[in-house]
């Protein structure tokens, strides 16, 4: 097991190791003990502590800029942004997702690939 004060990472885990980091992140951010404007380390740095190829761990990172947890910008690094209020509609639509996801048999993971496919590129 690989470990940062960061991320803690399973390496003979069914999880693969981008959607680790991703997740414990996504987890902080939302628990509030990664906060609106602090820096996470750099794509590099981190992938050195865990023994992970740069590629995984900007993987991650995109995913993370992509749910609008994170963003980056040139020069200033990855930096955490504060959570927006979602509102009563998405999370209507999140809860029925999930309900139809459960009654089809799919896991978590699997439904939000299928919410990652369905949105517009």
């Amino acid at each position: 097991m690989s470990t940062t004060g960061l991320v803690a990472l399973d390496a003979g885990g069914r999880v693969p190791p981008f959607e680790q980091v991703r997740s414990q992140i996504a987890a902080q951010i939302a628990a509030g003990y990664l906060v609106d404007g602090e820096r996470l380390p750099s794509v590099r740095g981190l992938a050195e502590e865990l023994g992970l190829a740069a590629g995984t761990v900007a993987k991650a990172y995109q995913l993370l800029e992509e749910s609008g947890l994170v963003e980056t910008a040139r020069g200033a690094g990855t930096r955490v942004v504060r959570p927006v209020s979602v509102p009563a509609p998405v999370t209507e639509a999140a809860h029925a997702l999930a309900v139809a996801a459960r009654e089809a048999g799919l896991s978590a993971d699997q439904a939000a690939a299928a919410l990652r496919d369905a949105w517009p590129a």
